[in-house]
């Protein structure tokens, strides 16, 4: 509690100290434009605000809904949300030495996290070395998740519910990008810590790797003792869009304690493509993203706990028209489609060869208002069934939802 009070006390007084600050002397530090922007450089490619010559910059980004959904036909009621603040602490120590931390208050503050908090020593733009709290770059949305750039109110659920969105641990790894003409390639690889058993030991009551967000001791110690490698090659062309593999990978129980063997090493394997491009002709921006889970599930566990999953998601966002609107020159209206699924347990009985039935469809449509770049206005209508493992008729629910979300 001592440490929460601390963080708060310290972005209040900053806030404060800027709010008397000649504003002649404050400057928005323009996101990187040189060459071709990936995902990953999500992290770095935000707004910051500096004052005079200080090293340091600040920025963030919040974002508030309000929803009504019915599932199977019963409703919570109308419901207001502060779902997250984020806020950034960005400083150039040196010339090609960057520091960056991430603060993110989530639910009116009821979890606040050091989402990201990482040094970066620049080599040669082929060879970084970044150390700290670094986001493993497993799939794209882990990367570039920040809300006011997208459509959509919700986060995907094939990025929250099957993957571990935000998923960040304590570790070590390099990074690079080569450009050439309309070309970019680019890698990362980090050896962190990872995963606990909570994956299949938690209250979902089957294989679920967000579980192990639960667990903060991720940053100070690794459960199994033994590193999660994650790794990601991108190549980007200015016409044809943005390809992304990736993998994450590691023993996630604890095999071994005091020298004594308590199992076998059982390790969790997913990998993920993402793509995205827009469409020239119509400006239709299309971003996928699909991921498959391969975990070693023990034997003493019932079939209820998948061995394979797999899922994706496909944003289709398409401008109406920009204009002034209320004295907002430029501002977009888009109209947004979300297509997403999940297969928690990929395969069929043992005893009876049918298939498993646990599944989830949704179906997100929306239109948005973005009255400047960096701040949007959303109205979703979220569309899904869900079927149990049996294959029983589908839960279903469905709602509308209305948003803000904003850099500051």
């Amino acid at each position: 509690m001592r440490k929460i009070v601390a963080i708060v006390f310290v972005l209040v007084m900053t806030g404060s100290a800027i709010g008397q600050i000649d504003p002649s002397l404050l400057r928005r530090i323009p996101k990187d434009t040189s060459g071709l922007q990936m995902n990953m450089d999500a992290v770095y490619n935000r707004p910051f605000l500096q004052v005079g010559k200080l090293p340091v910059a600040l920025g963030g980004y919040a974002e508030a809904n309000y929803q009504y959904l019915q599932q199977d036909g019963v409703t919570e009621g109308h419901q207001f949300q502060m779902r997250r603040v984020s806020v950034f602490i960005s400083s150039s120590i040196v010339n090609r030495i960057k520091f960056l931390s991430e603060i993110e208050f989530e639910d009116g503050a009821k979890e606040i996290g050091i989402e990201f908090a990482s040094l970066d020593i620049e080599f040669n733009p082929l060879l970084n070395l970044r150390g700290g709290i670094v986001l493993n770059p497993i799939g794209a949305f882990n990367q570039n998740h920040d809300g006011p750039k997208w459509e959509f109110i919700d986060r995907p659920i094939p990025a929250t519910q099957m993957l571990p969105a935000t998923f960040s641990n304590a570790g070590f790894g390099f990074y690079g990008k080569k450009y050439k003409k309309d070309w970019v390639y680019a890698y990362e690889v980090y050896l962190t810590n990872g995963f606990d058993d909570q994956i299949i030991s938690n209250t979902e009551n089957k294989t679920f790797l967000p579980a192990s967000k639960e667990n903060p001791d991720r940053f100070e110690e690794s459960f199994s003792g033994s590193p999660l490698l994650t790794g990601k090659v991108a190549v980007r062309n200015n016409k044809i869009g943005e390809l992304g593999l990736s993998y994450m990978g590691g023993v996630y129980n604890k095999f071994e304690e005091d020298g004594l063997v308590l199992d076998k090493k059982r390790r969790v394997n997913v990998f993920a493509v993402d793509f995205n491009t827009t469409v020239n002709a119509s400006k239709t921006f299309i971003n996928a993203e699909w991921a498959f889970v391969k975990v070693d599930v023990p034997d003493t566990y019932t079939e209820q706990f998948g061995e394979k999953q797999q899922g994706g998601f496909i944003d289709f966002v398409q401008p109406l028209f920009t204009k002034n609107i209320f004295g907002f020159e430029k501002s977009v209206i888009n109209a947004a489609l979300r297509l997403e699924y999940v297969d928690w347990n990929k395969g069929n009985f043992i005893s009876t060869g049918e298939n498993i039935s646990d599944y989830i469809f949704s179906i997100v449509p929306a239109i948005s208002w973005r009255p400047t770049a960096q701040t949007v206005l959303r109205f979703n209508y979220r569309y899904y069934w869900q079927k149990d493992i049996l294959g029983n008729p589908p839960s279903k629910l469905a709602g509308f939802q209305f948003g803000i979300a904003t850099y500051f």
